[in-house]
Order: structure tokens, then sequence, then C-alpha cells
């Protein structure tokens, strides 16, 4: 379980003509292929507007199962087109960038994981959405931060529970279920980065402003939150609240949607404590339009899948999507 890695730098330019229209090509790409553009609250906000939908993984996962489109553009990270090509076997999904991963994921390998599930031999498997093909197909059922506490209080009382990989989540999913669970060690690069010390500094600058806060955050910074919820429960939260002035404790990516619905209000992205300024996920930077052009020009990176091993892994999704 090596913590250790090593993360992109920012992303490079494609070789591109520089006279091309590029989002105008992106349109008559979009058309030529039926292609759908997917595209994660994390995004960069010209992207987020380009796209057919935006969301969260349950909300991306949702529009995949259901999409009559013939190619899958998804911006987001691997693990998330993965998913679109687990529940899309005979559709053509593509990721801007192949190096787009995810920290969360990377740091559950599945053969490790395989290892460490012997000793819970008994115990059903709920693993994040937050994960490889390799380790939904080993689970008994996935959840998003959206539904987690419902898929686990879906449980029987009497049922044993492994976690995986997020172990600041599954800590929050106890607390919510009063259900004791075996954790994954997990955790994302950006949330962890949250610190209490830095929430304080920032209240008595912005005194009377709401803490809300992404449940992968240590739990510290949950008990300073005003409200803790999902990326959409963040937005949908923003968007609903009499406040006007929030200090969000999550990926700012999600500040371009909450702007677009409360454009009156004032919105601060929780520092890092790691010396930058913002809490920028380095993987989903990597995509960019011009990779978004180039993929649909090109129909690659294309995502594959191991048809056993997608059957495997498709069972406990589509439990996932059964409960909403």
């Amino acid at each position: 379980m090596d913590s250790s890695l090593v993360l992109p730098t920012m992303p490079e330019r494609p070789n591109i003509d520089p006279s091309i229209d590029v989002e105008a090509e992106i349109e008559r790409l979009r058309k030529e292929r039926n292609a759908v553009i997917l595209a994660h609250y994390y995004q960069d906000g010209e992207i987020q507007d380009l796209a057919d939908f935006t969301g969260d993984s349950l909300g991306l996962s949702q529009q995949a199962a259901k999409t009559d489109a013939d190619v899958i553009l998804f911006c987001g990270v691997h693990f998330m087109a993965e998913t679109a090509k687990i529940l899309n076997p005979t559709k053509t999904v593509l990721l801007p960038d192949a190096d787009a991963g995810c920290s969360l994921a990377d740091r559950c390998p599945g053969d490790l994981f395989a290892k460490w599930l012997e000793q819970y031999p008994d115990h059903t498997v709920v693993s994040y959405i937050n994960t490889t093909a390799a380790i939904k197909a080993q689970s008994d059922i996935i959840c998003t931060s959206s539904n987690a506490v419902r898929v686990v209080e879906s449980l029987p009382k009497d049922a044993k529970i492994v976690f995986a990989p997020d172990r600041h989540l599954g800590a929050w999913v106890e607390k919510n279920t009063g259900r004791e669970m075996v954790k994954w060690p997990g955790f994302c690069v950006v949330h962890e980065q949250f610190t209490a010390r830095k929430l304080v500094q920032l209240r008595e600058r912005n005194p009377g402003a709401q803490i809300i806060a992404h449940p992968e955050c240590e739990q510290t910074v949950l008990d300073m939150a005003d409200f803790i919820g999902s990326t959409t429960g963040l937005i949908e939260h923003v968007k609903n609240s009499p406040e006007k002035v929030f200090i969000v404790a999550t990926e700012m990516g999600v500040l371009h949607s909450m702007q677009r619905h409360r454009p009156d209000a004032t919105l601060i992205g929780a520092p890092p404590d790691s010396g930058c300024e913002c809490a920028s996920c380095p993987y989903m930077r990597l995509n960019t339009l011009d990779k978004l052009y180039v993929a649909l020009r090109d129909m690659k990176p294309e995502i594959t899948l191991d048809e056993e091993l997608r059957k495997r892994a498709l069972k406990p999704v589509e439990r996932m999507l059964a409960l909403g």
C-alpha cells in the first residue's frame, strides 16, 4: 500500500494547426461521430460549457447507462471512462488524455486489494466508484459519495462490511449509518490537503461565511463544516441556500457550476495545506479543449476492457444504479 505517487505535470498542447477553430471542430465532429460529451464538475469551465451533460460520478454513470450515442467522450479521469465502458461494451469510449488517472484509484491496485480481501472472506465489499475496473470486479456493490450512505444502509444489519478505497469517506459513512466497517487506507490528494487550521484562518478573514465540504475530507475539516455533501450535493446546497458567502472545501472546478447557479454569491475555494492557492486536481487538468478535438478527430485514446473483467465489474455497478 505505497502512498507515494508521481503526480502529472501541466498538460502539453497537442500539435494541431493553430488556424483551426477548435470549438467549431469539436461541434462538427460531435455530430459526425454521433458522440456525447460527458464532463465531470471538476473539469475546467470551458470543458463543462461544451459538454452535453455535466455531473458527478453518479450522475455521469447514469447518463452513460442510458445514452444512445455511438461514441462517449468522457471528460474526467480514467476510472470514470472505464465505468462508461463497463456500462456500454459496444460503444466507443474516449478519454481526452490517457494519463488522466486518479490518486485514490491508483493507490488501490487490484492485486494488492485481492490479497488484502483474503483477511475478510465473510465481508460484503462496498467499493467507491473512484476505483479501477479490477477493484469493481472484486466488489459486491459500488457507491458514490452521493449514495454511499444509502448503499450501506441497504445491506443487512448483520452484514460485515469492507469499504474501499477512501478512508475519510468510509469514516463519514460509518458516522452517518452507525455501521462499523473495515476500511482500505486510501485518500484523495486534493481532499487530504484541506486542514482545520487553514479553514480557521479563512473564516477569521471572512466572518459569517458558510463552510461546505466534501466527505473525502479529513474528520477535523468535516467537524468545521456547516454542510457536508457530494459534489452535486454541494452545488445544490449553494444553489438553494439563502447564504451569500461560501468557503468550499473540494476541487476548485466545482466553483464554475456553483457560480453559474449563484452569480450573486461569493465563493471562496478552501486553500490546501501545500503552499498553492487553490485545490486543483492535476489529473483533471490534463484534459484540454485541444485534446477533446484530437480525441474526436483520431478516435483515441480509447478505453478497452477484457470482457470477462467487464462482466464481473458490471454486476456491482448495476446494483448501485438500481438503488439510485
